[in-house]
Parts: structure tokens; C-alpha cells; sequence
């Protein structure tokens, strides 16, 4: 596949599209609290807490994924939360939960997948809301987190200059009934996972990334289109330099949630430093590209060149 294939194919890719509505939302939104340091265009809400900071997000899952493995959904829906919690250098405390559901088979298989999760990340949910009656099922969950003010990792603070690095474990397989998730965790144990999330706070307390998100439905890429347009930046990455899973191509790799992955952006002198972390906790990591002044994302491979966003022009989710 050549580069502009691969930038329409990734354009046109549904992770990705669905994400643009939500910079519409915003003006319904006015964030008027001295307390909170960020918000909108974060993995999590940062509210001041003294020497430390409370971490707020939300995320509901999928309607396809409910759809076809209501288990896998429940585990996911912890996942994603605590995952959130990790990309801002911080540490989950707790959820609460708000399941839809008029069926108790598809019930328990929710509930099923959320214990699984809970039990691998130890993160209770204390809590939440049954709407026991609805004519759909739906699954959203909310999750509390910590980290030190001094450690807190935004997406809005990626500079030019900067490398940008991606890091994931590629010990998995695409989930069997929904391709676009890669499954790096369910089968592994809870000492290896937590001490995997972990990398993002010593990385925030160690003061070594400058910015990083935690890889989500929209796929790296896309990943990486919404942390440069809340830091109104841009970036040059070269394709070959991902890593990707055995048996997998680039494209369908681009397109995965990867389970347990990464990107940040880090001053060059640290890079070194931010690689090893991330390879001593399990994670693959490599250098990919570097942020640019210029608010587009390029990908490059060899001497050509393609523009997947261009970000003076288009929005990944308008947040800014």
C-alpha cells in the first residue's frame, strides 16, 4: 500500500470520523472552576488537589462492540478508564458505572467481562446506576484517579522539536469477533499489567515526557492527530519505523485499539531514557517521528511524503 492509500484509508476509518463532533460541544460547556487545571481535549479532567490533582474521565463503550461480545465490552469499559488514568501520570482510585440493559443474559455477560477487569486492575466500582428496562444495551463508566501536580502528563503541551515516540505491547492477537481490538491483556496477569501502566508515572514523575496520550479507538495515528491539535502543533512520522505485531500489516495495525499502548512527545536528549522505560515494563517502543511547527501530520516513508491531517484546515475532534 503507498502513502496516500494508506492516509484515505485511514481518513475514511470510523475510529476516526466518529471523533469529530466533539469540538461542536463544547460552547454548551463553560468550564468555570479555578480548580480545574485541564479539561476538554485531555484523556482525563485535571482538578487541583493541593500537592497532588484529582483525575476525572468517562467513557462509554462502543454500540458495535455491545453488539457483538457484550462481555469483552464489560471488560473493556474498565480498560479504557484505567487506561486514561495511566496516560496522565496517574493512578485509578475507584469507578462508578452506568449499565442499560433489558436482558439479564447480556447482563451477566457485561458483568462478567467488568470483574474480569476489575480483578486484574484492582479498581472497585463503588457504585453507579441500573437502568433495568431499556429497549438497547449501553455501558458507561466513570473512574477517579490521582497523580502528583509535579507529574501530570497533558496532550496539550507537545512542542516543536520534540520526538515522538510509540510505545506498545505487541503480545497479542485481534480480538476474535472484533478485529479492530487487539488483545494484549486479558491473558496476562495483573502483576505485568499494572506494572506496564505504571510507565506513564514514573515517566510524568521523572519529568521526562513532555506530553502523551494513551492510544484509543481512533488507532496510533489518529491517536497522535488529536494530541498535536490540542497542542496546536504538528508532526512528521515515518512509517516504517512503527513496530507492528507479528502477522499483522501496517494498515490494519493503524486501525487497531491496541489494548496497551502509548504515544509521547519528549525533548531528544531523553528519548534514550523514555525508550528504555518503556521496554523495561514490557512495552515496544520506538522512535516514529518529530513534532513540527507546522500544523500538519505528515507521514513519510523513503523520500515520499503524504499529509493524512491537515490541521490548519480540519479537525480530528475540534478541540483545541
Amino acid at each position: 500500500m503507498n502513502l496516500e492509500s494508506l492516509a484515505s484509508e485511514l481518513r475514511g476509518f470510523v475510529g476516526i470520523t466518529r471523533k469529530k463532533q466533539i469540538g461542536s460541544l463544547l460552547q454548551f460547556f463553560p468550564v468555570q472552576s479555578e480548580r480545574i487545571i485541564a479539561s476538554f481535549g485531555e484523556d482525563a479532567a485535571v482538578i487541583d488537589d493541593g500537592e497532588e490533582v484529582m483525575l476525572l474521565a468517562a467513557d462509554g463503550i462502543w454500540s458495535k462492540l455491545m453488539d457483538v461480545d457484550p462481555e469483552w465490552s464489560g471488560y473493556c469499559s474498565v480498560l479504557v478508564n484505567v487506561h486514561d488514568i495511566a496516560a496522565m501520570g496517574g493512578w485509578p482510585v475507584a469507578m462508578v458505572d452506568v449499565l442499560s440493559v433489558n436482558d439479564q443474559e447480556i447482563a451477566e455477560r457485561v458483568l462478567r467481562g467488568m470483574r474480569k477487569a476489575i480483578e486484574k486492575f484492582h479498581v472497585p466500582i463503588i457504585g453507579g446506576h441500573l437502568h433495568p428496562d431499556t429497549p438497547y444495551s449501553a455501558l458507561d463508566v466513570s473512574i477517579l484517579g490521582k497523580a502528583k501536580k509535579s507529574g501530570v502528563i497533558l496532550s496539550s503541551t507537545a512542542r516543536a522539536g520534540e520526538v515522538v515516540i510509540a510505545a506498545a505491547d505487541l503480545d497479542g492477537r485481534p480480538h476474535a469477533k472484533f478485529s479492530i481490538n487487539f488483545d494484549s491483556t486479558s491473558f496476562k496477569d495483573s502483576k505485568t499489567l499494572l506494572t506496564q501502566l505504571g510507565c506513564m508515572q514514573e515517566l510524568g514523575e521523572r519529568g521526562l515526557v513532555r506530553a502523551g496520550k494513551d492510544i484509543s479507538n481512533p488507532g496510533l495515528l489518529g491517536t497522535l492527530g488529536m494530541l498535536l491539535e490540542t497542542s496546536r502543533v504538528g508532526a512528521v512520522v515515518d512509517v516504517d519505523k512503527i513496530a507492528v505485531p507479528t502477522g499483522l500489516d501496517l494498515a490494519s495495525w493503524l486501525k487497531m485499539y491496541p489494548g496497551m499502548g502509548f504515544v509521547v512527545t519528549a525533548k531528544p536528549e531523553d528519548s534514550q531514557e523514555v525508550l528504555e522505560i518503556f521496554e523495561r515494563r514490557s512495552l515496544t517502543a520506538r522512535v516514529i517521528g518529530r513534532v513540527t511547527e507546522e500544523r500538519k501530520l505528515i507521514i513519510s516513508q523513503g523520500e515520499e511524503e503524504c499529509v493524512l491531517f491537515d490541521l490548519e484546515k480540519e479537525c480530528v475532534t475540534g478541540i483545541h
